[in-house]
C-alpha cells in the first residue's frame, strides 16, 4: 500500500511538471531529440538520383551491380531514466531533498516524453540495481514511474555508476536518450571512466547532476560533526575556521573540475541543478544548447 503522503507528492508533481512541459518545454524536447537517429532498414538496387554516398560497396562487389543502403528515420526514442537513490540523495537544506528534485525532474524528462509518443523507462540503482521497469508508453506508466523513485526503499547505500551503465546496456537493445540522474560522489576510477565512454557511443547518455547548497559551501557555525551519508565515516570540522572553510572549497571545486572534464572526455553533455534553484532555466539552456548544436 503506497501511503496517501505519496500519492499527495505524486498529484503536486504531476501539477507543478504537466504546467512545465505545456507552457515552457513545448517543442524543445521534440526539436531536440526528434529526428537525430536513423536506422537501416534494407539494401535495394541502385537507382538513377541516388545519393551515391549511401552504396554499400560489400554488395556492390559481391554482386557486380550497384546497391544502395536504404535508412529510415526513427520516429520513436525510448527514454531511460536512471536514477541514483544512494544515501546521499536523501540530503537537503531547503524545501526538498535532493531525491524529491531527482523525482520532479523525471516527471518533466517522462512527460515531454509520452507527449511526444516517446516511451519511458527507469533504472533505480544504488550500489547495486535496485529496480528496472521496463520502457512503456503513457500518463499512468509515467506516474507509477514518478510515484516509484519517491517511494523505493533502497538496500543499498552506496553508488556504483558502473553496474548501473552495464545494467543499461543488457536490458536495452538499441539506442536510447539516457538520463543519468545522480550527485556524482563516486570516486572518478578508471572502471567509471570506461563504462561512461562505452555507455555514450552506444547511447546518447545525458548526466544530470543534483546537488545542494551546503555541499558547496559550509557555515559558519563552529565545531560540527559531519556523517558520510554512504559510508557512515563521522568528521569533526570547525566551521568557524577560515581555512577550514577555503580548504572545504577548495576540495569541492577540484571534485567539480575532474567531474566535468570526465564527461567532456567521454562526450557525455550535463546539467547541473541545485534544490534551492528553480531547475527550469537550465533545463531550457541546455535544450537550446543541443538544439544549435544538432540543428
Amino acid at each position: 500500500m503506497i501511503p496517501e503522503e505519496i500519492f499527495k507528492k505524486v498529484r503536486q508533481i504531476h501539477i507543478r511538471t504537466s504546467h512545465i512541459v505545456s507552457d515552457v518545454l513545448a517543442g524543445q524536447y521534440e526539436s531536440v531529440f526528434k529526428g537525430q537517429g536513423i536506422e537501416f532498414e534494407e539494401v535495394r538496387e541502385y537507382q538513377p538520383g541516388d545519393d551515391i554516398r549511401t552504396i554499400d560497396w560489400n554488395v556492390t562487389a559481391r554482386t557486380g551491380r550497384p546497391f544502395v543502403k536504404k535508412f529510415v528515420e526513427e520516429r520513436e526514442l525510448t527514454v531511460m531514466l536512471m536514477v541514483d537513490l544512494s544515501g546521499s540523495l536523501s540530503f537537503g537544506t531547503h524545501t526538498r531533498s535532493k531525491a524529491e528534485l531527482a523525482a520532479e525532474l523525471c516527471a518533466v524528462i517522462a512527460f515531454s516524453a509520452i507527449t511526444n509518443n516517446d516511451k519511458v523507462g527507469l533504472i533505480i540503482f544504488t550500489d547495486r540495481i535496485e529496480k528496472f521497469i521496463p520502457p512503456k508508453k503513457g500518463r499512468r506508466h509515467v506516474l507509477r514511474v514518478i510515484r516509484d523513485v519517491l517511494s523505493f526503499t533502497p538496500e543499498g547505500h552506496g553508488t556504483d555508476i558502473p553496474v548501473a551503465l552495464e545494467y543499461l546496456s543488457k536490458v536495452t537493445r538499441r539506442k536510447t536518450v539516457s538520463f543519468l540522474v545522480s550527485d556524482f560522489f563516486e570516486e572518478l576510477s578508471d572502471d567509471y571512466r570506461q563504462a561512461l565512454r562505452i555507455a555514450s557511443k552506444r547511447h546518447d547518455l545525458i548526466a544530470i547532476n543534483i546537488s545542494d547548497p551546503r555541499e558547496w559551501e559550509l557555515p559558519k557555525l563552529g565545531i560540527m560533526e559531519f556523517q558520510d551519508a554512504e559510508t557512515g565515516e563521522i568528521v569533526l570540522i570547525d566551521t568557524a575556521n577560515a581555512g577550514s572553510r577555503d580548504e572545504f572549497r577548495r576540495l569541492v571545486d577540484e571534485q567539480m573540475q575532474r567531474r566535468e572534464e570526465l564527461f567532456r572526455s567521454a562526450g557525455v553533455d550535463a546539467v547541473s541543478v541545485q534544490t534551492d534553484k528553480p531547475y527550469i532555466g537550465e533545463l531550457l539552456r541546455f535544450f537550446r544548447m543541443r538544439e544549435r548544436r544538432f540543428g
